[in-house]
């Protein structure tokens, strides 16, 4: 695993630390199983962006302060220029990049998520999370998985839905797919 996922399950231990809970009691709360949430936790695996956000409300902290460390500070708003969002690489195919990491007490979460193009046959992560989200395809098509139904997103196709069922994204083609999502808690 890279250094930067290691730093994050550093302070996604130490939050669990201070709030006093066991591995086993956050990942009930989080609705993922004990060994996979020591896993997050140790750096092992990535861990998924939909868990950060989860985690954070559990100690009432920001995501940015899960991913950096430090608290997000701005109150009326916040600009983040091209290029500039905090990256956070989530399971190989996928990067995320946090558009709104310096304000404070945010309502949603909106990133910027690139997928790669990878092999039919490569197997598809399941996220399940609470909350909603909602995607807008700005390039490439890709292939959403939610809940046992498959949808086809162009470019310029949206499609809000209930996070708590099981969801993926695959490229269909040799490109990178980019989208804008927003993880509504």
């Amino acid at each position: 695993m890279s250094d930067r996922v290691r730093e994050i399950a550093e302070r996604l231990k130490t939050m669990r630390e201070i709030a006093g809970l066991s591995v086993e009691e956050l990942g009930e709360r989080l609705t993922i199983t004990t060994e996979a949430y020591a896993e997050m936790e140790a750096g092992e695996v990535d861990i998924p962006i939909s868990v950060l956000c989860e985690a954070a409300d559990i100690f009432g902290i920001s995501v940015t302060e899960l991913l950096t460390g430090d608290r997000a500070k701005l109150k009326m708003y916040s600009v983040v220029r091209k290029g500039r969002g905090i990256g956070v690489e989530r399971t190989a195919g996928y990067s995320y990049s946090a558009l709104a990491h310096g304000f404070a007490d945010r309502k949603v979460e909106p990133l910027l998520v690139t997928i790669e193009p990878k092999s039919e046959t490569a197997e598809l992560h399941m996220n399940t999370h609470s909350g909603h989200e909602y995607h807008y395809c700005l390039e490439g098509e890709m292939r959403l998985y939610i809940g046992g139904h498959e949808l086809t997103i162009r470019e310029g196709d949206s499609v809000y839905f209930d996070s708590k069922y099981p969801h993926a994204m695959r490229a269909l083609s040799d490109k990178p797919v980019k989208l804008i999502v927003i993880v509504i808690k």
